[in-house]
This record gives structure tokens, C-alpha cells and sequence, in this order.
């Protein structure tokens, strides 16, 4: 059985139930997950005049060296101007000694992410969510084109091969539709799947 953390940072609750949706997957398929958050980094009243919302029913991750324990690793963050956002960043950025011990490799790796407008930049947030993953040596896992529903212009869809998505237009009004949503328990099932199979 694998063991898959689910590691996010939200602002606004969106990524937050994206993280949920992508647990529901590697649940479905069988395997442990866990759903832990990065500490916000933004000053109280940045975060409250924002109207920031921190989603207490999960707990923050302890540390860097906590990603050790898991078979696979599904980053989850918002966009920032094309990129993860430094809330996120900054806990990477404490990951060196993971690096140097090669502690991380192997191990799967996923992305999601969310943006305000379809063309806000999820491609480069997830990218910029795998570079970390890859360069720790995770072997990584895209939103690939087994999930059908990414396809078609018939209604607002997030989803790329990169990663799970979701489009909360710029008031933060829309939540993440059961497409999104089953795109990242998709990702889940495909990250648990992929992790049991190189762990056997």
C-alpha cells in the first residue's frame, strides 16, 4: 500500500478542496493519503485585508523532512502572477538537505493548481510546482488524457496534461466544479497507482 501526502497552500479555500478531491483518489484506489498545509507566511493584516480564509481541518506540515516518510508528493498551490506563490516557495526553499541526501528520489510527484481567469497562468504555476519535484528526482504524474472530461469548450474546465486545475474568477466566486474536482481525484488515483507499482 502506498503512502501519498497531499501538500497545499490556499488562500481562499479553493485549493484547499481541490487537496480533499485529490485524497478522494488515492482513497478510491486503495491507498493511504495524507492532507497537510505550508503555514502562511503573508503578515495578519495583509492576510485580513486579502480576506485570506486558512482552512483549519487540516493540519500544517511539521517540516521538510516530513516528506520522507511518503511513497508519492501532490503539491497543491494557488497562481501568483505565473508562478507558485512565495507561501509555497518558501517551504521548498527549505528542502536543500532533502536534495543533497537525495532523500526524495523516486518518489511520485503531481501538481494542482488554481487561477482567477482561464488564461491566468496554470501552466506555469504547474510547472513551476514540478521544476522543485523534479529536481528532488520525483518521477512525475500528469492530469493525462485518461480523464476525459479536460476535453471540450462547452463549459468553464480545468484540467491541463500538467496537472489538476481550477478557475475561480477574479472575485474568487466560482468553486471548483465536479469536473475539477474529479480531475483531481483522477491525478489522486493515477499518483497512488504509479507509487504502488514502483514501490512493489
Amino acid at each position: 500500500m502506498a503512502r501519498i501526502l497531499v501538500l497545499y497552500y490556499s488562500s481562499y479555500g479553493h485549493i484547499a478542496q481541490m487537496a480533499d478531491a485529490v485524497a478522494e483518489g488515492v482513497r478510491e484506489a486503495g491507498h493511504d493519503c495524507d492532507v497537510l498545509r505550508v503555514a502562511e507566511t503573508a503578515p495578519a493584516e495583509v492576510a485580513e485585508a486579502a480576506g485570506f480564509r486558512v482552512d483549519h481541518s487540516h493540519e500544517l506540515i511539521g517540516g521538510v523532512d516530513d516528506l520522507e516518510t511518503y511513497d508519492g508528493i501532490v503539491v497543491g498551490a494557488p497562481t501568483r502572477f505565473g508562478r507558485m506563490p512565495s507561501q509555497m516557495a518558501s517551504f521548498w526553499d527549505q528542502a536543500g538537505g532533502l536534495w543533497f541526501r537525495g532523500a526524495l528520489i523516486g518518489k511520485v510527484g503531481a501538481a494542482f493548481t488554481s487561477t482567477a481567469a482561464q488564461h491566468g497562468g496554470q501552466e506555469t504555476t504547474l510547472f513551476s510546482i514540478l521544476t522543485n519535484l523534479l529536481h528532488m528526482g520525483c518521477t512525475i504524474v500528469g492530469l493525462d488524457y485518461g480523464f476525459t472530461e479536460q476535453n471540450g469548450v462547452d463549459v468553464v474546465r480545468g484540467g491541463s496534461p500538467y496537472g489538476a486545475t481550477t478557475i475561480a474568477n477574479n472575485d474568487g466566486s466560482r468553486l471548483p466544479s465536479e469536473i475539477d474536482l474529479n480531475g483531481a481525484r483522477y491525478l489522486g488515483r493515477r499518483v497512488a497507482a504509479t507509487a504502488a507499482k514502483l514501490t512493489a
